[in-house]
């Protein structure tokens, strides 16, 4: 192999790398917005009917909103709570739910995707509801 092939294919792989950046750091931050947007029209008004569900079944939930995500949480404990995220690691980023559960001094914390392969924009609050159904039977047993 002679040096200038070799610098050359260095080269196109470098440029290839920076329009894959490029085409990723893009992807994020439409997605970034795609989730803003999905909180605010999706994500908190279901998470807030369901704390208003369970609350009439008799377990006190509460919802939360810090900075990019919802958590619907525990009066009891807050250790165990039921959160959407935006995963901007993965491409396409993708949203997370995270169920943490305490049992005693060991606390449990599983991710899923909200719906496979589901971006941002995609999601509805069916989906949203959908999730949390299947995942709050754990925070509610004891």
């Amino acid at each position: 192999m002679d040096i200038p092939d070799i610098r050359r294919r260095v080269r196109a792989a470098i440029d290839q790398a920076r329009r894959d950046a490029a085409g990723r750091r893009e992807r994020s931050d439409a997605a970034s917005r795609a989730y803003d947007q999905f909180l605010a029209t999706c994500a908190v008004p279901a998470f807030n009917t369901l704390a208003a569900a369970l609350v009439a079944e008799g377990h006190r939930f509460k919802v939360f909103t810090p900075a990019g995500s919802v958590r619907l949480a525990s009066e009891r404990s807050p250790d165990d709570y039921l959160e959407l995220t935006l995963d901007s690691s993965e491409d396409p980023p993708v949203v997370l739910g995270r169920t943490s559960l305490s049992r005693g001094r060991r606390a449990v914390t599983r991710e899923r995707p909200v719906r496979q392969g589901a971006a941002p924009d995609a999601l509805t609050d069916e989906d949203v509801v959908t999730f949390a159904v299947s995942e709050i039977t754990s925070l509610i047993e004891r």
